[in-house]
């Protein structure tokens, strides 16, 4: 039987390789709007992030995503807050 192969992502804020459900992907559309997308389907560029809160907020206070979306705090700190609460409410057992 064949083993079916993983896919993996690198994460912007720690730059290491991971299992892509093990990921959240934040997402740039055409328009210029960015948002956490829980789905991983959501047209745009995309980049992945860990689901690590700590790395999160410490990513927060240097301006990872800022420098990467080439955007402000003032409009990528929703975003942040997105990430986070999508990390919590993956934490929660079902």
């Amino acid at each position: 039987m064949k083993k079916k192969k993983i896919p993996m992502r690198k994460c912007i804020l720690s730059n290491e390789m991971r299992p892509k459900n093990d990921m959240i992907r934040v997402v740039i559309n055409k328009e210029g709007e960015i948002s956490a997308d829980a789905t991983g389907k959501k047209p745009g560029r995309g980049a992945y992030v860990s689901k690590d809160v700590a790395l999160v907020e410490k990513a927060q206070e240097k301006g990872v995503l800022e420098k990467f979306f080439n955007s402000d705090a003032e409009t990528l700190a929703p975003v942040y807050k997105e990430i986070i609460r999508l990390i919590y409410r993956e934490e929660i057992p079902k």
